[in-house]
């Protein structure tokens, strides 16, 4: 017999196909962000529209400085199974132009911007629970504060190398835990500190813009793609392709279960209820859609399509003011896709793990996912309100009453979205220009 011969493993290579999928990605989930604004935007009254599109936009400054300068050492950097760190990466100077990310082909300043992105919409993601009533500067602070101390521990236990969460074997593809269920969790603690909004559930508090919201939806629906299948870091065994697919099969059984629950409950299809039953769907497979089957993926999204409608109706039962059902979408939603995968996982995706359905008779899987949830939930909406309460008896969260009632846009930004009384535009510009055109036609007949 001829000698055994041990050959070298060979070293990742810088693979430009894949490289060039994750810049792509990574826009596509930035795009994400302005999508969350007009998504949120739409869904306030006139008064609050620019504060709402400013309280997303915000988080495109603020976390990014702060991901360069210490948020990805400590998120994904090895030092500890709850928090990291990386002396090299503080403020991205020791990084090599084509130093590649272990154990991938893709260089680590790709993998620390796709990362980036999802830093800055998590936050973001909190103030549609806070609309109409929270100081545009208490708000930037909390952001800041929030990334550091919830944000950045959360990503490193659940995706860093030795996050205790990750070890344990707790999957979440791209961020059911990390994102969904921490900025709802998160958006409910801030919401029991600040409390009510004036006239909640005694004024009407319709969407403004209905077009904006469906617009939201869809450049969310959109970016989502770079969100999860992004979230593989390359495209070379397929593993990406079918998150890719189960993102479209379940957002689409979610937003027809919502529309299907809310014709059966209310009578009637919304437009609102649509584009709401889409983002539950891309919630609920952002944790799960590497693991399950397309049908795996219809099932999922048709229970948090259900789910998240019926969730929404809670804040009224039990009188937390969540503005805009981040807390009944974004927290129940990811709850859901997270638990799911406990049932539904094949293990013929991202890993060998196995639900209950496929064969784990002893709920192995499920009780990480449960653990993952668990700690997340509690953790975030725990030092959430912490922080909130702090920001509060400081400087203050909250408008005052007055500001609140008169439009938090000119109180905070000096500004309102829609202006009616510039010439040419709106009732008063169009009659001013028809007194007008009749003065001058006078003066010709006169003439």
């Amino acid at each position: 017999m001829a000698p055994a011969i041990t050959l070298a493993a060979e070293a990742p290579k810088l693979s430009a196909a894949n490289t060039g999928f994750m810049l792509i990605c990574s826009a596509l989930v930035l795009i994400m962000t302005p999508g969350l604004a007009f998504f949120y935007g739409g869904m306030v009254r006139v008064k609050s529209t620019l504060n709402m599109l400013m309280m997303s936009f915000i988080s495109m400054g603020i976390v990014t400085i702060l991901w360069v300068l210490y948020g990805f050492s400590l998120a994904f950097g090895e030092h500890n199974s709850l928090i990291g760190w990386n002396s090299d990466w503080f403020g991205l100077s020791h990084i090599g132009l084509t130093e590649l990310w272990p154990g991938y082909t893709i260089p680590v300043f790709v993998f620390m911007v796709f990362q980036m992105m999802f830093a800055i919409i998590t936050p973001a993601l909190i103030s549609g629970a806070l609309a109409d009533r929270v100081k545009f500067s208490a708000w930037a602070l909390f952001v800041a504060l929030w990334v550091t101390i919830v944000y950045v521990p959360v990503a490193h236990w659940v995706w860093g190398a030795d996050g205790w969460a990750y070890k344990l074997g707790v999957i979440d593809f791209a961020g059911g835990t990390a994102v969904h269920i921490n900025a709802g969790a998160a958006a409910l603690g801030v919401i029991l500190v600040i409390g009510k909004r004036v006239g909640f559930k005694r004024d009407p508090m319709r969407p403004h813009s209905l077009p904006l919201v469906m617009l939201g939806a869809g450049l969310l629906w959109f970016g989502w793609f770079g969100f999860n299948a992004g979230s593989w870091l390359g495209n070379d065994d397929g593993v990406g392709a079918l998150m890719f697919v189960n993102t479209q099969v379940a957002t689409a059984a979610a937003m027809l279960a919502w529309l299907a629950y809310e014709k059966i409950r209310h009578g009637a299809f919304t437009t609102l209820g649509a584009a709401s039953g889409a983002v539950a769907g891309l919630v609920a497979i952002t944790p799960s859609g590497g693991a399950v089957s397309p049908l795996g993926a219809i099932a999922v999204g048709a229970v948090a399509g259900v789910a998240c409608a019926a969730a929404v109706g809670l804040k009224f039962r039990f009188g937390y003011d969540d503005s805009l059902d981040v807390v009944g979408v974004h927290m129940v939603g990811g709850i859901i896709g997270s638990l799911l995968i406990g049932f539904f996982a094949t293990g013929k995706g991202q890993s060998a793990a196995t639900g209950v359905f496929y064969g784990d008779h002893t709920f192995t899987q499920l009780w990480k996912q449960c653990a993952g949830v668990g700690a997340v939930l509690a953790y975030s909406l725990v030092v959430s309100a912490v922080l909130a309460f702090l920001l509060d008896r400081t400087i203050g969260m909250r408008v005052s009453e007055d500001e609140e009632i008169s439009g938090i846009d000119q109180a905070e930004h000096a500004e309102s979205a829609y202006d009616f009384s510039g010439t040419g535009g709106g009732v008063i510009g169009s009659a001013a220009h028809a007194t007008a055109l009749a003065a001058t036609q006078t003066k010709k007949v006169d003439a």
